[in-house]
């Protein structure tokens, strides 16, 4: 059990609000949390995500790891084992 007087208050159903609007309910400490970016607005989970490759640089380390498709099949087997 909790020491009574030295817990702040719990708040079962506090809202989460973005862009103005309550988009879920959680427990907090605080009962009205804003926060700018949540799962449903968020790339990642919408699918909107998009993987910029600035100066080549996956391309780059598929060719220095070895990792590239036809890049790693053109180099002779005595290369690709040294």
């Amino acid at each position: 059990m909790p020491k009574a007087e030295i817990h702040p208050t719990w708040y079962p159903d506090a809202k989460v609000i973005c862009n103005g609007e309550v988009v879920m309910t959680t427990g907090s400490t605080s009962p009205e949390l804003h926060v700018d970016v949540w799962s449903g607005n968020h790339p990642f989970y919408t699918g909107t995500q998009k993987i910029l490759d600035t100066e080549g640089r996956v391309d780059r380390f598929m060719r220095k790891y070895g990792m590239g498709g036809a890049a790693a099949a053109d180099k002779p087997a005595a290369e690709a084992e040294a």
